[in-house]
């Protein structure tokens, strides 16, 4: 399955190492669900690092990209509660994009992860959207050990929030592919052949910075909205 939605937000970061175990409590039991109770959110996926850095990748999918300025959104991250203050010092080096899904293919979500950042150099943005969007990405998840990838491109810039003022200024994202696989030797495969970093370059692409990734947790707006209903007498 593509990603759920139109747009998504994807955030990468590290945790000073003392906090990572209540930052760890603290994403799981409260941020998520609170985050996936806001109309348009649609699932929240946590990602910890196997190989490169940062530690953390969180992806979440929604339903367009008004989602994410949406004042139901804003007012969470202007309203942070206790916990949430306590732990936005916590962060380091957040890079956080407001993204469009620009191409999504593939059925389902694996549990290991390739995230590649990058820009396109100058005049190169056609050339290398068309080489990902129509070659390469579309036939990578029926290959053995795949499941899907998803190329993402910045699309807002996010508003000051009092979450921000907190853990400091974030770094933008301009353009994103996330694979997902089910063997890890597949995905590692691709990133060092069909996905490296002198191959993005090649067809256009500057910057490129990846890290490998394993899914540790995932909720969906239905999980929420199920747990909700059944807590009402």
């Amino acid at each position: 399955m593509p990603l759920l939605g139109q747009a998504a937000m994807l955030l990468s970061f590290d945790i000073v190492e003392e906090a990572i175990a209540e930052h760890d409590d603290w994403h799981t039991h409260e941020h998520l669900p609170e985050r996936l109770s806001i109309p348009g959110f649609l699932r929240g996926t946590r990602w910890v690092a196997t190989s490169g850095a940062p530690r953390y990748l969180v992806l979440y999918e929604v339903e367009r990209l008004e989602t994410l300025a949406s004042p139901a959104y804003l007012e969470r991250l202007n309203n942070p509660s206790p916990w949430t203050q306590k732990m936005m010092p916590n962060y380091r080096g957040m890079t956080r994009g407001l993204c469009t899904v620009a191409s999504s293919h593939g059925h389902g979500m694996g549990h290991v992860g390739l995230l590649l950042r990058f820009k396109p150099g100058p005049g190169n943005d056609a050339s290398l959207e068309s080489w990902l969007s129509q070659e390469m990405l579309p036939q990578l998840p029926q290959q053995r050990g795949l499941s899907s990838v998803h190329l993402l491109r910045s699309g807002l810039t996010p508003e000051m929030t009092a979450e921000q003022r907190i853990r400091g200024a974030d770094t933008g994202v301009d353009w994103a592919l996330l694979v997902t696989g089910y063997e890890r030797t597949a995905v590692t495969e691709l990133a060092q052949a069909g996905l490296s970093a002198a191959e993005l370059a090649r067809h256009g692409a500057v910057e490129v910075v990846g890290a490998g990734y394993e899914a540790v947790h995932a909720l969906t707006a239905f999980d929420v909205a199920s747990v909700a209903a059944r807590a009402v007498p």
